[in-house]
Protein backbone atom coordinates (compact mmCIF):
# COMPACT_ATOMS: atom_id res chain seq x y z
CA UNK A 1 0.00 0.00 0.00
CA UNK A 2 1.40 3.45 -0.83
CA UNK A 3 1.85 6.25 1.70
CA UNK A 4 -1.18 8.49 2.18
CA UNK A 5 -1.72 12.04 3.32
CA UNK A 6 -4.50 11.85 5.89
CA UNK A 7 -6.58 14.12 8.09
CA UNK A 8 -6.96 12.71 11.56
CA UNK A 9 -9.11 13.60 14.54
CA UNK A 10 -6.95 13.17 17.67
CA UNK A 11 -7.46 13.97 21.35
CA UNK A 12 -5.54 17.22 20.80
CA UNK A 13 -7.37 18.28 17.63
CA UNK A 14 -7.33 17.70 13.87
CA UNK A 15 -3.94 17.12 12.25
CA UNK A 16 -2.64 16.50 8.74
CA UNK A 17 -0.15 13.66 8.58
CA UNK A 18 1.64 11.20 6.33
CA UNK A 19 0.54 7.61 6.94
CA UNK A 20 3.24 5.15 5.80
CA UNK A 21 1.75 2.26 3.84
CA UNK A 22 -1.65 3.88 4.46
CA UNK A 23 -1.54 3.08 8.20
CA UNK A 24 -3.11 5.96 10.20
CA UNK A 25 -1.80 4.41 13.42
CA UNK A 26 1.78 5.05 12.27
CA UNK A 27 1.15 8.54 10.89
CA UNK A 28 3.67 11.34 11.28
CA UNK A 29 2.55 14.95 11.47
CA UNK A 30 3.12 17.31 8.51
CA UNK A 31 4.00 20.95 9.08
CA UNK A 32 0.96 22.20 7.17
CA UNK A 33 -2.03 22.90 9.43
CA UNK A 34 -4.52 21.80 6.75
CA UNK A 35 -4.79 20.05 3.40
CA UNK A 36 -5.87 23.40 1.95
CA UNK A 37 -2.50 24.84 3.00
CA UNK A 38 -0.69 21.94 1.33
CA UNK A 39 -2.53 22.69 -1.92
CA UNK A 40 -2.22 26.49 -1.80
CA UNK A 41 1.14 26.59 -3.61
CA UNK A 42 2.59 24.71 -6.56
CA UNK A 43 3.63 21.12 -7.06
CA UNK A 44 7.19 21.66 -5.85
CA UNK A 45 6.01 23.20 -2.57
CA UNK A 46 3.56 20.32 -2.08
CA UNK A 47 6.31 17.75 -2.59
CA UNK A 48 8.65 19.49 -0.15
CA UNK A 49 5.95 19.61 2.53
CA UNK A 50 5.00 15.95 2.11
CA UNK A 51 8.65 14.89 2.10
CA UNK A 52 9.32 16.26 5.57
CA UNK A 53 7.03 14.48 8.07
CA UNK A 54 7.64 15.28 11.72
CA UNK A 55 6.66 13.77 15.04
CA UNK A 56 4.41 10.72 15.35
CA UNK A 57 0.73 11.47 15.86
CA UNK A 58 -0.42 10.52 19.34
CA UNK A 59 -3.53 8.34 19.28
CA UNK A 60 -6.21 7.30 19.30
CA UNK A 61 -6.92 8.63 15.81
CA UNK A 62 -9.99 8.71 13.56
CA UNK A 63 -9.90 9.25 9.80
CA UNK A 64 -11.55 12.37 8.39
CA UNK A 65 -12.14 13.20 4.71
CA UNK A 66 -8.92 14.41 3.05
CA UNK A 67 -10.29 17.88 2.22
CA UNK A 68 -10.79 20.95 4.36
CA UNK A 69 -10.96 24.73 4.39
CA UNK A 70 -11.83 26.34 1.06
CA UNK A 71 -10.82 23.37 -1.07
CA UNK A 72 -13.69 22.42 -3.39
CA UNK A 73 -14.64 19.04 -4.86
CA UNK A 74 -15.66 19.03 -8.54
CA UNK A 75 -16.64 16.12 -10.75
CA UNK A 76 -16.63 15.11 -14.38
CA UNK A 77 -19.60 13.49 -16.09
CA UNK A 78 -19.98 11.07 -19.01
CA UNK A 79 -16.27 10.30 -19.34
CA UNK A 80 -16.75 6.54 -19.86
CA UNK A 81 -18.88 4.90 -22.56
CA UNK A 82 -20.84 3.01 -19.88
CA UNK A 83 -21.74 6.31 -18.23
CA UNK A 84 -22.96 7.70 -21.54
CA UNK A 85 -25.10 4.60 -22.13
CA UNK A 86 -26.55 4.67 -18.61
CA UNK A 87 -27.43 8.36 -18.78
CA UNK A 88 -29.19 7.79 -22.10
CA UNK A 89 -31.12 4.82 -20.64
CA UNK A 90 -32.45 6.87 -17.72
CA UNK A 91 -33.02 10.22 -19.41
CA UNK A 92 -36.06 11.68 -21.10
CA UNK A 93 -33.58 13.77 -23.15
CA UNK A 94 -31.13 11.02 -24.10
CA UNK A 95 -29.30 12.80 -26.92
CA UNK A 96 -27.85 15.35 -24.46
CA UNK A 97 -25.63 12.63 -22.99
CA UNK A 98 -24.66 11.16 -26.35
CA UNK A 99 -23.56 14.61 -27.48
CA UNK A 100 -21.53 15.48 -24.35
CA UNK A 101 -19.60 12.20 -24.53
CA UNK A 102 -18.23 13.18 -27.95
CA UNK A 103 -18.04 16.94 -27.37
CA UNK A 104 -14.78 18.85 -27.12
CA UNK A 105 -15.85 20.48 -23.84
CA UNK A 106 -16.32 18.07 -20.90
CA UNK A 107 -19.17 18.10 -18.41
CA UNK A 108 -17.88 19.53 -15.11
CA UNK A 109 -19.91 20.36 -12.01
CA UNK A 110 -19.40 21.35 -8.38
CA UNK A 111 -19.86 18.24 -6.26
CA UNK A 112 -19.20 19.45 -2.73
CA UNK A 113 -17.59 22.05 -0.52
CA UNK A 114 -15.02 20.54 1.82
CA UNK A 115 -17.08 20.39 5.00
CA UNK A 116 -19.91 18.45 3.33
CA UNK A 117 -17.62 15.68 2.07
CA UNK A 118 -17.63 12.48 4.14
CA UNK A 119 -14.66 10.23 4.74
CA UNK A 120 -13.88 6.55 5.03
CA UNK A 121 -16.25 4.84 7.44
CA UNK A 122 -18.69 7.77 7.58
CA UNK A 123 -22.25 7.48 6.22
CA UNK A 124 -23.24 8.42 2.69
CA UNK A 125 -26.79 9.53 1.93
CA UNK A 126 -29.60 8.60 -0.43
CA UNK A 127 -32.53 10.89 -1.12
CA UNK A 128 -36.02 9.95 0.06
CA UNK A 129 -37.57 11.70 -2.97
CA UNK A 130 -35.74 9.46 -5.45
CA UNK A 131 -36.51 5.91 -6.53
CA UNK A 132 -33.10 4.89 -7.92
CA UNK A 133 -29.90 5.92 -6.15
CA UNK A 134 -26.45 4.53 -6.97
CA UNK A 135 -22.82 4.73 -5.97
CA UNK A 136 -20.47 6.03 -8.65
CA UNK A 137 -16.91 4.77 -7.99
CA UNK A 138 -14.29 7.13 -9.35
CA UNK A 139 -10.65 8.11 -9.32
CA UNK A 140 -10.21 11.71 -8.13
CA UNK A 141 -7.31 14.03 -8.98
CA UNK A 142 -5.95 16.32 -6.25
CA UNK A 143 -4.72 19.61 -7.71
CA UNK A 144 -2.74 22.53 -6.31
CA UNK A 145 -3.71 26.17 -6.71
CA UNK A 146 -1.28 26.28 -9.64
CA UNK A 147 -3.32 23.63 -11.48
CA UNK A 148 -0.84 20.77 -11.05
CA UNK A 149 -2.08 17.26 -10.24
CA UNK A 150 -0.12 16.19 -7.16
CA UNK A 151 -2.19 13.38 -5.69
CA UNK A 152 -4.97 10.85 -6.09
CA UNK A 153 -7.85 9.75 -3.92
CA UNK A 154 -10.99 7.62 -4.17
CA UNK A 155 -14.40 9.23 -4.70
CA UNK A 156 -17.93 7.87 -4.43
CA UNK A 157 -20.05 10.32 -6.43
CA UNK A 158 -23.40 9.14 -5.01
CA UNK A 159 -26.21 10.07 -7.41
CA UNK A 160 -29.97 9.94 -7.95
CA UNK A 161 -30.68 8.40 -11.35
CA UNK A 162 -34.38 9.15 -10.91
CA UNK A 163 -33.92 12.90 -10.54
CA UNK A 164 -31.24 13.33 -13.20
CA UNK A 165 -33.30 11.23 -15.62
CA UNK A 166 -36.34 13.47 -15.25
CA UNK A 167 -34.51 16.51 -16.60
CA UNK A 168 -30.81 17.30 -17.18
CA UNK A 169 -31.36 20.65 -15.44
CA UNK A 170 -32.01 18.73 -12.22
CA UNK A 171 -28.35 17.64 -12.16
CA UNK A 172 -27.45 19.69 -9.03
CA UNK A 173 -30.28 18.03 -7.08
CA UNK A 174 -29.26 14.58 -8.34
CA UNK A 175 -25.58 15.08 -7.52
CA UNK A 176 -25.12 17.69 -4.80
CA UNK A 177 -26.90 17.00 -1.54
CA UNK A 178 -26.10 15.87 2.00
CA UNK A 179 -23.95 12.75 2.10
CA UNK A 180 -23.54 12.51 -1.68
CA UNK A 181 -19.76 12.94 -1.78
CA UNK A 182 -17.38 10.49 -0.12
CA UNK A 183 -13.59 10.81 -0.40
CA UNK A 184 -10.68 8.92 1.06
CA UNK A 185 -9.24 7.31 2.88
CA UNK A 186 -6.36 9.67 2.12
CA UNK A 187 -4.38 11.28 -0.69
CA UNK A 188 -1.68 9.22 -2.43
CA UNK A 189 1.12 11.44 -3.77
CA UNK A 190 1.16 11.23 -7.55
CA UNK A 191 4.82 10.20 -7.70
CA UNK A 192 3.95 6.93 -5.94
CA UNK A 193 1.68 5.80 -8.80
CA UNK A 194 3.25 4.34 -11.95
CA UNK A 195 0.45 4.91 -14.47
CA UNK A 196 -2.70 6.87 -13.64
CA UNK A 197 -4.28 5.65 -16.89
CA UNK A 198 -4.00 1.98 -15.90
CA UNK A 199 -5.67 1.67 -12.50
CA UNK A 200 -8.35 -0.90 -11.75
CA UNK A 201 -11.53 0.38 -10.10
CA UNK A 202 -13.92 -1.95 -8.26
CA UNK A 203 -17.12 -1.50 -6.30
CA UNK A 204 -19.13 -3.86 -4.14
CA UNK A 205 -22.38 -3.20 -2.28
CA UNK A 206 -23.06 -5.35 0.77
CA UNK A 207 -26.57 -5.91 2.13
CA UNK A 208 -26.87 -7.99 5.26
CA UNK A 209 -23.22 -8.94 4.84
CA UNK A 210 -23.70 -10.37 1.31
CA UNK A 211 -22.61 -8.72 -1.96
CA UNK A 212 -25.76 -7.70 -3.86
CA UNK A 213 -24.07 -5.74 -6.65
CA UNK A 214 -20.52 -5.30 -7.86
CA UNK A 215 -18.60 -4.11 -10.88
CA UNK A 216 -15.18 -3.19 -12.19
CA UNK A 217 -13.49 -1.03 -14.79
CA UNK A 218 -10.14 0.64 -15.42
CA UNK A 219 -9.03 4.24 -15.82
CA UNK A 220 -7.75 3.11 -19.23
CA UNK A 221 -11.39 3.32 -20.37
CA UNK A 222 -11.72 7.06 -19.64
CA UNK A 223 -12.66 8.72 -22.91
CA UNK A 224 -10.86 11.99 -22.18
CA UNK A 225 -7.37 13.13 -21.31
CA UNK A 226 -7.03 13.79 -17.58
CA UNK A 227 -4.93 16.86 -18.36
CA UNK A 228 -7.77 18.13 -20.53
CA UNK A 229 -10.27 17.76 -17.70
CA UNK A 230 -8.03 19.75 -15.37
CA UNK A 231 -7.33 22.40 -18.01
CA UNK A 232 -11.04 23.00 -18.61
CA UNK A 233 -11.68 23.25 -14.86
CA UNK A 234 -8.96 25.87 -14.40
CA UNK A 235 -9.69 27.65 -17.68
CA UNK A 236 -11.87 30.39 -16.17
CA UNK A 237 -11.55 29.80 -12.41
CA UNK A 238 -8.99 30.10 -9.63
CA UNK A 239 -8.74 27.67 -6.73
CA UNK A 240 -6.50 29.32 -4.11
CA UNK A 241 -6.92 26.34 -1.75
CA UNK A 242 -6.57 23.75 -4.51
CA UNK A 243 -9.32 21.48 -5.81
CA UNK A 244 -10.25 17.80 -6.04
CA UNK A 245 -11.58 16.72 -9.45
CA UNK A 246 -13.32 13.36 -9.71
CA UNK A 247 -12.94 11.83 -13.16
CA UNK A 248 -16.29 10.13 -13.76
CA UNK A 249 -17.57 6.58 -13.44
CA UNK A 250 -17.45 3.59 -15.73
CA UNK A 251 -19.57 1.36 -13.48
CA UNK A 252 -23.35 1.89 -13.36
CA UNK A 253 -25.94 -0.75 -12.36
CA UNK A 254 -29.11 -1.46 -14.31
CA UNK A 255 -32.11 0.81 -13.80
CA UNK A 256 -33.97 -1.75 -11.72
CA UNK A 257 -31.33 -1.68 -8.96
CA UNK A 258 -30.96 0.89 -6.17
CA UNK A 259 -29.06 1.49 -2.95
CA UNK A 260 -31.00 0.98 0.28
CA UNK A 261 -30.46 2.37 3.75
CA UNK A 262 -28.32 -0.11 5.66
CA UNK A 263 -26.18 -1.08 2.67
CA UNK A 264 -22.39 -0.74 2.82
CA UNK A 265 -20.53 0.52 -0.28
CA UNK A 266 -16.90 -0.45 -0.81
CA UNK A 267 -14.97 1.33 -3.59
CA UNK A 268 -11.36 0.44 -4.36
CA UNK A 269 -8.87 1.97 -6.77
CA UNK A 270 -5.72 -0.09 -7.27
CA UNK A 271 -2.68 1.62 -5.78
CA UNK A 272 -4.80 4.38 -4.26
CA UNK A 273 -6.99 2.89 -1.54
CA UNK A 274 -10.29 1.45 -0.37
CA UNK A 275 -13.20 3.71 0.61
CA UNK A 276 -16.05 2.13 2.57
CA UNK A 277 -19.26 3.83 3.71
CA UNK A 278 -22.58 2.74 5.21
CA UNK A 279 -25.75 4.12 3.60
CA UNK A 280 -28.41 6.22 5.34
CA UNK A 281 -31.55 7.99 4.18
CA UNK A 282 -31.13 11.76 4.07
CA UNK A 283 -34.08 12.43 6.35
CA UNK A 284 -34.78 13.73 9.82
CA UNK A 285 -31.65 14.15 11.92
CA UNK A 286 -29.61 11.39 10.23
CA UNK A 287 -26.93 13.86 9.08
CA UNK A 288 -27.10 16.50 11.81
CA UNK A 289 -23.53 15.49 12.70
CA UNK A 290 -22.23 16.73 9.32
CA UNK A 291 -21.25 20.31 10.20
CA UNK A 292 -18.30 22.65 9.51
CA UNK A 293 -16.75 21.52 12.81
CA UNK A 294 -13.44 19.93 11.66
CA UNK A 295 -13.75 17.06 14.14
CA UNK A 296 -17.45 16.29 13.71
CA UNK A 297 -18.36 12.74 14.64
CA UNK A 298 -21.10 10.67 12.98
CA UNK A 299 -23.97 10.04 15.35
Amino acid sequence: MPDQIVRLATPSGVVVALAPDGDPGAARRLAAPSVADLLAGDGAAFRRAVGAPGEPVAGPVRLLPPVDGLTEVWASGVTYRRSSEARQEESAVADVYARVYEAQRPELFLKSVAWRAVGHGEPIGIRTDSGVDVPEPELALVCTASGEVVGLTVCDDVSSRTIEGENPLYLPQAKTYTGACALGPGIVPLWQVDDVRDLGIEVAVLRGGAVVWSGSTSTAAIHRSLDDLVEHLFRAQRFPAGVVLSTGTGIVPELDWTLLAGDVVRVSVAGVGVLENPVRDVAGDAFDWLTPDPARTPG
